[in-house]
Order: structure tokens, then C-alpha cells, then sequence
């Protein structure tokens, strides 16, 4: 859910800005999943510009507190948002965790990296939402650790109805600062886009895992 169109549209054009995020119509990306997709994320890059990742780190811990109120703890979703998740948690002053993918196979073992007390009240930090399936791997590490989810915040997602659906079967509150339709809205607007690309656009995210580029 966005809270503030104004915040997305302008989180948007950063990301834009700063090739956080790619459009290439024109020469779609292969994901990892095999899908062939016009748009890449990459939300890494915003650590490597100060006054961009300010931007983020502040509107997330504002709306997150505004929200929610204060949590615990902070936890970020690895590695993707242990960066934007640790500025979160010294914005507002408060303990920081990270979640792994998976247990370590050595030393102590952990799947949380940091202290998290049984109980404790979390608000978990992902940087980017596709299928929800990282981010719900992470709520599920931490509540096996005893801790309690208010719920999490992104800096953007993809919309997907898998990932809403997933996430509503977890009864998990999701917000994020921006989104697929906030995006390309944005780029619209500032040419990014012209109005067959943005055709390409929409008609990518109505099936992205059976969109073929050549049809």
C-alpha cells in the first residue's frame, strides 16, 4: 500500500534518476526466474548517492513510525536491505538485525544476524517486493525467533497479485514508498517513456511470466 502519491512519484524519479531502476523496452532484461521482463530494480545503488539514500531513510522511518509507531527493532531482509534497513533503525535510534536466507552452515548457525529478544516488536525493511517469497521467508526466520511483526516497508514493488496474495494469506501490513504504477506514471510524465514503450509497460505487468518481447 502507498501512503503518500506525492513520495512515490518522487521516489520514483530518483530511482529513475540514478538507473536504480531500468526501462528497456526495447531490450528486455532475463531475470533469474527466466522471465523476460522491460524492467530492472536494483535498489543497492541508492547506498552509493548520500542525499538519495537521506531521502529514503527518512520517508520510510517517518511513515513507518507515523504508522506503526515505534517497534523493537529493525530488521533487514539480506542482503538487499540490510543497507536502507540499518539507516532506518539509526534514523529513529533503535536496534538493528538482519535476516539471512538461510541458516549459516558453520560457527553458531545463525539465520538472524544481531540480538533479538523473545517478544520483541519488529517492522521488517525490504528494498524491493517481487513475489513476496524473500520477504515472507524473512517474517517467518524472525517470528521463529520469538519476535512479534507490526509489519513491513519497502522502498518499491512490483505489485504482483502473487505477492499480494501471499502476503494477505500471512495477514501481513505491507506498505512501500513506491510501485510498479507510480513508476511508470513517472516516467511517463518525464519522457522517460514514450506511448508505445508505456504500452509495453502495462501489457508486460498484466502477465510478465508468459510476456513475449517479439509478439
Amino acid at each position: 500500500m502507498i501512503l503518500d502519491k506525492d513520495t512515490a512519484k518522487k521516489t520514483a524519479e530518483l530511482l529513475l534518476q540514478i538507473k536504480a531502476i531500468k526501462l528497456e523496452p526495447q531490450e528486455p532484461f532475463t531475470w533469474a526466474s527466466g522471465w523476460k521482463s522491460p524492467i530492472y530494480c536494483d535498489n543497492r545503488i541508492i547506498l552509493s548517492y548520500p542525499p538519495i539514500r537521506n531521502y529514503i531513510r527518512e520517508n520510510i522511518a517517518k511513515q513507518l513510525e507515523q504508522h506503526y509507531g515505534l517497534p523493537d527493532v529493525i530488521a533487514g531482509v539480506a542482503t538487499g536491505a540490510i543497507g536502507i534497513g540499518m539507516l532506518v533503525a539509526e534514523y529513529l535510534g533503535l536496534p538493528f538485525v538482519y535476516v539471512r536466507p538461510e541458516a549459516k552452515k558453520h560457527g553458531r548457525q545463525n539465520q538472524i544476524e544481531g540480538q533479538l529478544e523473545k517478544g520483541a516488536k519488529v517492522v521488517v525493511i525490504e528494498d524491493l517486493i517481487s513475489t513476496g517469497k524473500s520477504s515472507l521467508n524473512a517474517v517467518q526466520a524472525l517470528e521463529n525467533g520469538g519476535a512479534t511483526i507490526k509489519g513491513m516497508f519497502a522502498i518499491f514493488s512490483y505489485g504482483f497479485d502473487v505477492a499480494h496474495q501471499n502476503f494477505l494469506e500471512k495477514n501481513l501490513n505491507v506498505h512501500v514508498l513506491s510501485n510498479y504504477e507510480n513508476l511508470i506514471e513517472q516516467a511517463y510524465e518525464t519522457n522517460y517513456l514514450n506511448n508505445k514503450e508505456l504500452e509495453t509497460l502495462k501489457t508486460w505487468r498484466t502477465n510478465p511470466a508468459e510476456w513475449n518481447p517479439n509478439k
